[in-house]
């Protein structure tokens, strides 16, 4: 990483204020400029083919799971789970999720009438006990689980 940034910045700065800025020696950042790609990195490299094959054969479904259990199978390339997940997240694959989408229980029809209003909009009431409101259909109420059904309040549970 140090090396990338005295690469990176050498054009406005001295490479030897650099390295001693960042810790490291001139002779490493130089030996490091001659030095080729590692063995991981191009195993990287066959590996994303292999990924990308595996996924584009899926039709753009497959998550890292799949694909690391086929390529096991299929292409008799055994490398780590996380490893295939990694070089999935730089390639910007990503499979599809059926999870996290909650279910819909109620589909309101199109031309429904609201809600009438048996409040009339006055949110003040005369005397105790004689105007209940809420915007929810449950609510904890002193350790009573209410349900409010219009203006009329009906005990479900007494108690925890």
């Amino acid at each position: 990483m140090k090396y990338r940034l005295i690469e990176a910045e050498k054009a406005e700065h001295s490479v030897s204020r650099l390295c001693k800025l960042l810790g490291v020696t001139r002779q490493g950042f130089y030996a490091w400029r001659r030095r080729g790609p590692s063995l991981r990195q191009l195993g990287d490299e066959e590996l994303k083919r292999l990924i990308v094959s595996v996924y584009d054969g899926s039709h753009a479904i497959y998550g890292a799971p799949r694909v690391w259990l086929e390529l096991a199978d299929e292409h008799d390339v055994h490398v780590g789970r996380k490893r295939v997940a990694r070089l999935m997240r730089e390639l910007g694959l990503q499979g599809v999720s059926r999870r996290g989408r909650k279910p819909r229980t109620t589909v309101p029809a199109e031309k429904a009438p609201p809600a009438p209003d048996l409040v009339e909009r006055r949110f003040v009431a005369e005397r105790p006990n004689a105007l209940w409101l809420a915007d929810i259909e449950r609510h904890e109420a002193l350790s009573n689980r209410a349900v409010v059904k219009g203006h009329r309040l009906r005990l479900v549970a007494a108690g925890r």
